[in-house]
């Protein structure tokens, strides 16, 4: 058993997705921001960044791992699947992973709060992120001309991660126009049902508001 905590956001859906991709049965903890649960000190304890996710592994002496990409790393070489065992196909996915987690991730979330959250409206920030995150977009594009997957030929945590941020793409203010193999790639990792059964997590309406959420089998059952 696994325990997420987690909200409502991509890097949180990394983690529920790679759970229900690999048919783990985990136990959800929603986190409200508003009331800066991420900052309790129980939680710290678990996270000392005080960010979403984490989770405990119960199944290996309650350890404690935080930091998205380390997670999906942790998952994926627990179960042996979403990454190559061999050297090169597994450095394949952590590189991509990286190049997320250090450009996809910090570009369009920039994208996202001078555009959406900012209190006032600054063009020259507003542009330069967008363009950046379009830049990230072609070279995706260009390793999916290659490649059926991120990382090669094979779905991983690579394609998980990526996929959790560049859905909301329209959210940053950017498109897909003269993205075909992107475009290709995004809806097509849409339609998994494990993707769409993580993207679901947690429910809307219920951080903060139930006390925990078991996971089994694709299954969310209310405590």
């Amino acid at each position: 058993m696994i325990d997420l905590y987690t909200a409502a956001t991509p890097n949180g859906w990394k983690i529920s997705i790679t759970l229900e991709e690999l048919g783990l049965s985990y136990t959800v903890y929603p986190l409200s921001f508003s009331n800066q649960e991420q900052k309790a000190e129980s939680y710290l304890k678990i996270n000392p960044n005080g960010r979403i996710p984490a989770i405990v592994d119960r199944g290996n002496d309650d350890f404690a791992v935080f930091e998205s990409g380390a997670i999906l790393i942790y998952l994926a070489e627990k179960t042996g699947r979403l990454m190559p065992k061999n050297a090169k196909g597994r450095s394949q996915v952590i590189q991509w992973l990286m190049f997320q987690m250090a450009g996809i991730g910090p570009m369009m979330g920039q994208a996202n709060v001078f555009l959406r959250y900012a209190p006032e409206k600054i063009p020259y920030a507003i542009d330069r992120y967008q363009r950046e995150v379009r830049r990230l977009f072609e070279v995706l594009e260009r390793q999916l001309d290659a490649n059926e997957y991120i990382a090669g030929d094979e779905y991983s945590i690579a394609d998980i991660a990526h996929w959790a941020w560049i859905s909301g793409y329209e959210w940053s203010g950017v498109t897909l126009d003269g993205l075909p193999q992107l475009t290709r790639w995004m809806y097509g990792i849409g339609e998994r049902p494990a993707v769409k059964r993580g993207r679901a997590v947690p429910p809307p309406g219920d951080v903060g508001d139930k006390d925990e959420t078991t996971v089994e089998t694709g299954q969310k059952i209310l405590v």
